[in-house]
């Protein structure tokens, strides 16, 4: 009986150091890691939002969600210097990442993170957008396609989780996402865990290529270990599946034209579920896979995209691409 108490008292007592050592962390983190656009007051949501030179070109607001253990700074990373000199530019964190609030449960559907973003694009007067979404942004992309077809004139997805796969996530995210339990977990484990595993992590999620230098600092990374935002994160993996069981019996009610952009070497989602599934199910959509790409195209074949992206809204416009900037 004692064993077990002393057994007991001391893993109590080295999870409230967990703790402690998370809680200061945290506050260290807030404190380096600031926001560096707007938080909008209505949606609760942190944007980037990037108006272009040309403001009487009636081109659409590229509006870029991004995918899951990320934020915003990830596409605008990629894609903002490519793009901001011809277009309004709209880089989104996702319910509960980055800067934006989120309440845990009730936001983890792609569907409701879409609503959310409908609501700041009304805020913004945006009337009309293609909307570029990595991975689980992806899912996000299609379940906005499906709630505002009078907003969304043309989606893109790249290296997209759209679709339900055989198995499981994680385990750890699964844990994370238990109602009690989870927030133990958080608050004890997974921001030493996470320190130490992120450069593994990086790497893993970029092959077969390398990341860019300083990717961790340049896109805020740390913020996703804080409690609140790894365990929203997890909430977000660990539901998706079976929400996209659901989703995907709609997708083809998406008339909008599509880009599908996939690394033939993605080991993170599978490019024979995800993007052939969307060629399949979309009635408008048009396949591009990158040889030797892996799940960050947007990073390292980051030209090609660009320009795959500048193509498809000259083409969905029905401007000619002679006058093409």
């Amino acid at each position: 009986m004692f064993v077990g108490m002393a057994v007991l008292l001391t893993v109590a007592i080295i999870l409230l150091g967990f703790a402690a050592y998370t809680a200061f962390n945290v506050r260290r983190i807030s404190r380096k890691y600031t926001p560096r656009g707007t938080v909008s007051p209505h949606s609760g949501l942190h944007f980037f939002y990037t108006k272009r030179r040309k403001s009487a070109d009636q081109r659409p607001v590229l509006v870029f969600l991004h995918g899951a253990s990320g934020n915003a700074l990830d596409l605008k990373l990629a894609f903002g210097k490519g793009f901001e000199q011809d277009y309004d530019l709209l880089f989104v964190d996702r319910p509960g990442l980055g800067h934006s609030r989120r309440a845990l449960f009730a936001d983890a559907s792609p569907r409701r993170q879409a609503e959310r973003i409908s609501a700041l694009l009304d805020e913004l007067s945006i009337n009309k957008a293609i909307v570029v979404g990595h991975s689980l942004g992806a899912s996000t992309a299609a379940a906005l396609g499906l709630l505002r077809p009078d907003v969304v004139t043309g989606l893109v997805f790249l290296a997209p989780a759209t679709h339900p796969w055989p198995g499981g996530v994680n385990w750890y995210y699964s844990v994370a996402a238990l109602p009690i339990l989870g927030a133990v977990f958080c608050w004890t484990l997974t921001l030493p865990i996470g320190q130490l595993l992120v450069p593994k992590a990086i790497s893993n999620v970029f092959k077969p290529d390398r990341a860019p230098d300083r990717y961790f600092d340049e896109i805020d990374l740390p913020l996703l270990f804080r409690p609140a935002s790894f365990r929203a994160n997890s909430v977000d993996i660990a539901y998706l599946k079976p929400q996209l069981a659901h989703q995907s019996q709609y997708y083809r009610l998406l008339e909008q034209p599509a880009l599908i952009v996939t690394g033939d070497e993605d080991s993170v989602v599978w490019p024979s579920i995800h993007s052939e599934g969307l060629q399949r199910d979309l009635p408008n959509a048009n396949l591009l896979v990158l040889k030797g790409a892996g799940h960050m195209p947007h990073h390292t074949h980051q030209t090609e995209i660009t320009a795959a992206i500048k193509d498809f809204e000259i083409s969905t416009s029905g401007r000619s691409f002679a006058h093409a900037d």
